[in-house]
């Protein structure tokens, strides 16, 4: 009965470090994972210079090899002390702590696969919990939102625009021709993407007066293109904040999440304030 007590008593303690920052043993060791995390992310670095992994390549990957055992640890842990380890799997830092270490393990079958851990940098953002930056996170929530809502009308504008590319080049491959470098209809479609998006790399261009005219409608409709999608994700802010200030916090128990034309708090029945700006929370 002892070994369970202190089995659950080290499962708390555990928790409480790893997942908060409401202790200095939290906070401190956020910031050591924060230095690991950055460490590990210059050796990868490092180790892609060709004079430096020429010299040092043995000990570049023994500390890949190190670091990558301990993120490995830290991810097991992370599953044995969460009280939801599916939803933590399953949730944005659960998948990136997972990615950042399959990389390492993927370099025995697949040779390079190890420079992929430069996406290790994503768990630094939890420097955002340790600078107790939650609001800046708040607001990355309320443009994902935003994006999710949006979601239909992007695709929408988004196969739009594959039909005009599809269009664009197969006009200027019947205009221009192999004999000008549109050897293809998808070389013809590469183009496009890249006059569209105002990239212009320059390897192909019309020579025709008629090419070239079709590339200046191009350019022209490229520039249309790119306020889209900026327009309609602003109109879903417009949409999230409209409802934010209609979303009233009850003055006993603090809960924001009412209905527009709630009269009392769902929770304990305080009668609401009028519409209007949300009260500060404490």
């Amino acid at each position: 009965m002892s070994q369970i007590t202190h089995h659950e008593t080290l499962r708390e303690r555990l928790r409480r470090i790893i997942f908060g920052t409401n202790t200095p043993a939290g906070q401190y060791f956020d910031e050591a994972l924060i230095v690991v995390i950055l460490l590990s992310v210059i050796a990868v670095m490092l180790d892609s210079v060709q004079s430096l992994h020429a010299q040092y390549g043995v000990w570049l990957y023994r500390a890949e090899w190190c670091f990558t055992l301990i993120f490995t640890v830290e991810y097991l842990v992370r599953l044995w002390i969460s009280d939801r380890p599916l939803r933590y799997a399953r949730s944005f830092f659960g998948i990136v702590d997972l990615v950042s270490v399959l990389p390492t393990y993927l370099s025995l079958l697949v040779p390079g696969a190890h420079y992929l851990l430069s996406i290790r940098l994503l768990r630094a953002l939890r420097i955002f919990r340790v600078l107790r930056l939650l609001s800046l996170i708040h607001e990355a929530n309320f443009l994902t939102q935003a994006l999710v809502a949006a979601r239909r009308k992007i695709g929408i504008f988004l196969f739009t625009v594959v039909i005009l590319m599809v269009i664009f080049g197969t006009l200027m491959y019947v205009v221009e021709g192999p004999d000008n470098g549109f050897t293809s209809i998808p070389v013809s479609i590469y183009w496009a993407i890249v006059t569209v998006t105002t990239v212009g790399y320059g390897d192909i261009s019309p020579s025709t007066g008629l090419g070239r005219a079709i590339a200046a409608v191009a350019m022209l409709t490229g520039y249309a293109i790119i306020a889209v999608p900026t327009g309609i994700v602003t109109a879903e802010m417009t949409v999230l904040a409209q409802r934010e200030r209609n979303r009233r916090t009850c003055p006993q128990c603090r809960l924001r999440e009412h209905e527009a034309d709630a009269a009392y708090c769902r929770r304990c029945g305080t009668s609401l304030p009028a519409n209007g700006p949300p009260a500060a929370m404490p």
